[in-house]
């Protein structure tokens, strides 16, 4: 893709590098698998024609959109009953020192995959160079697919979340309102369709706009803390490290403590979504991976901080019972009907942000994975005049609307949180996926710094003798989490509180396996070439 700006000497000399390599590549001999077997290396040669996206996003904003997409004290602020109802403080508090670890080397290890090849595709097109040969074709269609899937989830659950925040403020400052599940499908609505013509009209606001969020990120973080602390009435050390409040019917401890450690970790979870955004990324292969790496650290300081001032300025543990506890949180705190409204208007404005980042995302892994030939090739379509996948952008947003729906009635209610817990699914199932992948590669030569390995090495990557145990402590303590996120957060289970996320991220698993079998074995070309071609050229 070419320089908005215009490229220097450098750049045009890196170009023309990149293709000469490219051509005296084509001219071994062609075998059926050629391709396949030289993705990482043999592009074809790129081509700028059609309308492309701009590479709008410098690295501080691209930070920016990190930070803010993760929210990670603001989830903490905003569902610190879920951990209340499961393991208590004592899962909050160790909870979140293991899922920030963890996350660590999640990102740590991603971040070389984003280094190598930073495309909107990311899980799914990494699963593809780095897989083995036998099964790169269907392991990358079953990666594509549930990537998909969860990131749409994802912003089911975002926009859920920012919906029914904004309903609790609403009751709160309104007597007599009677909060109805509906008012939230119409608020979700709204948000939507809000988001949806800011990025298809204004795309290029939306970096300057996460950038402003990111900064109000910390400075709302900032005044959080000085009014807890300063304000609110103080618990011991014992509470807060120690105490355990289970009231969700488990009699294992141990049960309890995992599922109440899944709040924290729904605070870490989606730094990929960066990386759906690096076609629209200056410096991509060094701005991708900083910011992945950076983001967990900095939203791992201020989110452990936040739990520890939350905890030790709880006030009154009865306030938990609430649906968004954080309002009564900050009432009890100030006693002042202003303040509070002030707080938490706070966090509705960052969690908008958030919802607009997330059809960003969403729109351009459509977007991608329409662009490979999986979904309609309309969707892969970009706007000439906006220069924005327009179609991409609004179908994630009508399936979000349709789903919606299921607010209203009661159980209906219940599986549409599920879809909420199927984008951690999701995500986590191609983070293992692409998590092995590496593993795999790099155990076996294919990935390397050698002359004529498959995969070369990125401008980014591990201390050399640490890159293989990140990889595997990253891949267990998925697989660990993984295994929480189906179980059942109350009991004795019925249908109102069974937690739909297993057998509805089984359905797509089957769906996606049902139709390879009937179409994608057959008829599915595989990976854009010239995508990447144009990816690594403009790099």
């Amino acid at each position: 893709m070419a320089n908005m700006n215009g490229p220097n000497d450098m750049e045009l000399q890196e170009g023309k590098d990149s293709i000469s390599s490219a051509e005296r590549i084509s001219e071994e001999p062609k075998t059926a698998d050629y391709q396949e077997k030289h993705v990482a290396r043999a592009y074809p040669v790129p081509t700028t024609q059609g309308p492309q996206l701009r590479r709008l996003f410098s690295f501080a904003q691209l930070l920016a959109f990190s930070l803010t997409f993760m929210e990670s004290w603001e989830v903490m602020a905003i569902n610190i009953s879920a951990t209340f109802w499961n393991g208590g403080p004592r899962a909050l508090i160790w909870g979140a020192i293991a899922v920030i670890l963890g996350s660590l080397a999640q990102a740590y290890s991603m971040a070389e995959l984003g280094s190598i090849l930073p495309i909107a595709g990311a899980q799914y097109h990494w699963t593809h160079i780095m897989a083995p040969d036998s099964t790169r074709k269907f392991i990358t269609w079953m990666q594509g697919w549930v990537t998909w899937f969860a990131w749409v989830s994802a912003l089911a659950g975002s926009t859920s979340g920012e919906a029914a925040l904004l309903q609790a403020l609403i009751h709160y400052n309104i007597p007599g309102y009677n909060p109805e599940r509906w008012h939230v499908t119409l608020l979700m609505w709204a948000l939507l369709i809000s988001v949806g013509l800011m990025n298809m009209y204004s795309f290029w606001v939306i970096p300057w706009l996460e950038l402003t969020a990111g900064i109000m990120h910390v400075v709302l973080f900032i005044i959080f803390v000085v009014v807890l602390v300063t304000l609110a009435p103080r618990h011991d050390s014992q509470f807060v490290w120690f105490d355990d409040s289970t009231q969700s019917g488990w009699d294992s401890k141990f049960v309890a403590f995992n599922l109440g450690m899944l709040a924290p970790a729904w605070g870490f979870i989606g730094f990929d979504g960066v990386v759906h955004m690096s076609e629209e990324v200056r410096k991509a292969k060094n701005a991708v991976p900083r910011s992945m790496i950076l983001t967990i650290v900095i939203n791992g300081v201020m989110a452990f901080s936040f739990i520890l001032v939350i905890l030790y300025c709880l006030g009154d543990p009865s306030a938990l019972t609430a649906t968004y506890p954080i309002v009564d949180i900050c009432y009890g705190a100030t006693g002042s009907y202003p303040a509070t409204n002030a707080l938490v208007s706070g966090l509705i404005i960052v969690t908008y942000c958030v919802v607009a980042a997330s059809v960003a995302s969403v729109s351009r892994i459509t977007w991608a994975w329409a662009r490979d030939g999986a979904l309609p090739k309309w969707l892969a379509v970009i706007d000439p005049k906006h220069h924005v996948p327009t179609n991409a952008l609004w179908l994630p947003i009508f399936i979000v609307m349709l789903l919606s729906l299921l607010n209203v009635g009661s159980t209906a209610a219940t599986a549409f949180s599920a879809f909420t817990a199927l984008s951690s699914l999701g995500l986590y199932t191609s983070y293992i996926v692409a998590i092995s992948c590496i593993l795999h590669a790099r155990l076996t030569g294919r990935l390397s710094d050698k002359p004529g390995a498959i995969v070369q090495y990125g401008g980014w990557r591990m201390w050399k003798g640490f890159a293989v145990p990140i990889n595997i402590i990253a891949l267990l303590w998925t697989i660990y989490l993984t295994i929480w996120l189906a179980f059942p957060t109350s009991i004795p289970v019925n249908g109102t509180n069974m937690n739909y996320a297993l057998p509805i991220y089984a359905f797509v698993v089957i769906a996606s396996l049902a139709y390879w079998f009937i179409w994608g074995s057959k008829h599915w070309p595989g990976l854009n070439l010239v995508a990447i071609g144009n990816v690594e050229a403009h790099e």
